[in-house]
């Protein structure tokens, strides 16, 4: 049993400016209970996690007052090694937790740190493997894999680790359609064996019809809980109101849309092709595409399609590319392409540098910009980043990071810009901002492409689909 008792907590001294705090939370979770938190981006859904899993206060600092008992034992002062016994976790980015370069390595650290002698390890590891199905997936190097992968790696070494509860924090943002019905059957699997599952996350769609209950937060507060009996009675209407994600799934490359209109204006790839590390095979290989100019054009495909190399290629970030672009009548190397687009990665604390959300837009805009900090603030206002502009960027939200990412690239002035996985962390009302954000870009005469998994997005403002 998890629970929580009173608990507020703010991150840093208490004269800090962070944000980021928990308001008198109480809540409980009975053995066996798979548990949804969801809410908008920065509410404390992962900062919950975190209480429960021993990373505060023991590696984010903070003021805490309150306190968290897992099988009615206080673990607020207990070492981080004591509660990872009993709590395994897998993170939104599953490669921030890896260890090892290899599978069965990575399975295997956990019970090594646990001191278990090598027969129970391998035994532990062979179950694992086999109640997955993930034979394929042993002896591998964890950096070829692709994301759905990599997932499932971090969620087997959990299950090998033996602990008996079991925290997901937004296992789906990057998982295409058919990763996240497998995550879903992982997630079954855990509960028929009496797993206790909290889930903090955005898109509930995949869990809806399987969770116990859903706890929904709000600026670091429980202000609705909903059980399993009651799902059923709400609208989509009602889950937009609550600031909640459809519950219905929909796989983006079953959307009906077209990839260019007779009448579009167009970029055209010809013989578009790039091998990694000189390879003989193709991980692309375009003969001919035409994308769409002045159109927000949706990429998508599964995991390990080949969709983020495409970007890459396409912004002139590829030296070893091959092909022809053209675009208005001319043909563009790397270096005319690199100038002509702006690219938001995927996982945007990549190309996060400055110390404040200010400064990040700041270095964004060019140099002969006038008023310089108002533009900036300007860009953050839109964006509704305003209050963070003080804030350092490592230390927002994914869903904030997403946004930040996007004021730079709207600050740069770029004609095309480019987006990997844009809406991955983000929630419903950001989403729809998201989309209205990239509509209105579109009516200035800017180009979009977007690599996605969110069938909402798309619907939301895509107009053009390429499915690779």
């Amino acid at each position: 049993m998890i629970g929580l008792k009173n608990i507020c907590f703010r991150y840093g001294s208490e004269n800090s400016q962070n944000t980021g705090e928990l308001k008198n939370i109480n809540l409980t979770v009975g053995n066996g209970e798979l548990v949804l938190i969801s809410g908008p981006s920065g509410c404390g859904k992962t900062t919950v996690l975190r209480l429960i899993n021993g990373l505060i206060p023991r590696f984010y600092r903070g003021i805490l007052k309150g306190d968290v008992l897992l099988d009615d034992r206080s673990f607020k002062k207990s070492e981080l090694y004591d509660s990872a016994r009993i709590v395994g976790t897998v993170f939104q980015n599953p490669k921030s937790q890896f260890y090892n370069v290899d599978t069965t390595g990575e399975l295997a650290f956990a019970c090594e740190n646990q001191g278990l002698p090598e027969a129970d390890i391998y035994r532990r590891i062979d179950k694992t493997v086999a109640d997955l199905h993930m034979e394929d997936l042993m002896d591998r190097n964890i950096f070829h894999l692709s994301d759905g992968e990599k997932q499932k790696i971090a969620c087997a070494s959990v299950e090998t680790a033996g602990v008996k509860i079991i925290l997901l924090d937004e296992p789906s943002a990057n998982l295409d359609y058919d990763a996240t019905l497998m995550l879903k059957k992982l997630i079954l699997h855990w509960k028929k064996e009496g797993k206790t599952i909290v889930v903090a996350e955005h898109r509930i769609a995949y869990l809806w019809d399987i969770m116990d209950r859903l706890i929904i937060m709000k600026e670091g507060e429980t202000v609705k809980e909903i059980k399993a009996g009651e799902k059923d009675i709400l609208r989509e209407t009602d889950l937009e109101k609550l600031g909640l994600r459809t519950r219905f799934m929909e796989s983006p490359t079953q959307i009906n849309m077209p990839s260019v209109k007779p009448d579009d204006r167009v970029i055209t790839l010809k013989n578009f092709s790039f091998a990694y590390n000189g390879g003989k095979g193709k991980t692309l290989n375009i003969q001919s595409l035409k994308i769409a100019l002045n159109r927000i054009t949706a990429i998508v495909g599964k995991n390990g399609a080949g969709k983020t190399t495409f970007l890459n290629c396409f912004c002139g970030l590829e030296r070893s590319c091959k092909g022809i672009f053209e675009y208005e009548g001319r043909i563009l190397n790397n270096r005319e392409r690199k100038k002509l687009c702006f690219m938001v990665m995927q996982n945007t604390g990549n190309q996060l540098f400055t110390e404040s959300v200010l400064d990040e837009v700041l270095i964004s805009l060019p140099k002969k910009t006038k008023n310089r900090q108002e533009e900036a603030m300007n860009m953050l206002r839109r964006l509704d980043l305003e209050s963070l502009a003080k804030r350092h960027p490592q230390s927002l939200s994914g869903g904030q990071k997403q946004r930040l990412a996007i004021a730079c690239a709207l600050a740069t002035g770029r004609k095309i810009l480019v987006l990997d996985e844009p809406t991955s962390g983000l929630d419903y009302a950001h989403m729809q901002e998201t989309a209205h954000l990239l509509s209105k870009i579109r009516s200035m005469g800017t180009t979009i492409i977007v690599v996605t998994h969110d069938s909402e997005l798309i619907h939301a403002c895509c107009t053009r689909l390429i499915r690779m």
